[in-house]
């Protein structure tokens, strides 16, 4: 049930995460937001219609305890080690793990501890344009209503405050959603069991033509 005050809340961290769009601690409150508990419940039983993500549902992989040091001593060019670059280059830590009783909670619990692997995958940057781009693929991919989202709300602050930035930001946007509809599905990849494989294994090994996709695209030009 929604109480009034819970409302004002809601109203007031989509407000700020619209001007604001770089607070991931406002983003990652908006889930519950976003994806009330049955609104969360459709969007898993919609994935079991999807072979790879049942399975993952089933088994539940998990990313586990990363050891970023641990990572970064692995050879340049695998999968553990650009991730351990990636959240260090941005000042990151792993993101919380969160419960996993059921289907429903293990797709919340998944899609965010896996976020910043999925950032690495795919090639998109944390900016705002690379945080829009990403929320395309999974839209691409999952169907998710918290994709959709915060894609409305990255246009919002497009129109509202960040016009110039138009051209980047909607390129991201196409990027992410072709790249998403020509690879196999992300969701449930045990990345941990694949940490010392070669990036550009990985990425071929799930579709990811991370190269061909951007060769489809426009150069971006200049906005004013």
């Amino acid at each position: 049930m929604w109480y009034p005050w819970r409302m004002v809340k809601a109203a007031y961290q989509v407000a700020r995460t619209i001007r604001e769009p770089e607070r991931l601690e406002d983003i990652i409150e908006l889930a519950g937001v976003l994806v009330p508990p049955q609104k969360l419940r459709r969007l898993t039983d919609s994935l079991w219609d999807i072979p790879s993500v049942a399975r993952a549902l089933r088994e539940r992989p998990r990313m586990g305890a990363v050891d970023v040091a641990a990572l970064r001593t692995l050879p340049a060019g695998t999968l553990g080690r650009a991730f351990a670059d990636h959240l260090l280059e941005n000042g990151l830590s792993v993101l919380p793990r969160l419960p996993a009783r059921t289907d429903a909670e293990y797709v919340r619990a998944h899609l965010l501890e896996v976020h910043d692997v999925w950032h690495v995958l795919t090639g998109f940057g944390t900016q705002v344009a690379g945080e829009l781009g990403l929320q395309a693929f999974s839209l691409a991919q999952l169907g998710s209503p918290f994709a959709a989202g915060i894609l409305t709300g990255g246009l919002a602050n497009t129109l509202l405050f960040a016009f110039s930035e138009r051209d980047v930001r909607m390129r991201a946007i196409v990027r992410g959603w072709l790249l998403g509809k020509r690879a196999r599905p992300l969701f449930g990849g045990a990345w941990a069991r694949m940490w010392e494989s070669p990036l550009d294994e990985v990425r071929a090994l799930f579709g990811l033509e991370v190269t061909a996709v951007e060769a489809l695209l426009p150069p971006v030009t200049q906005s004013c």
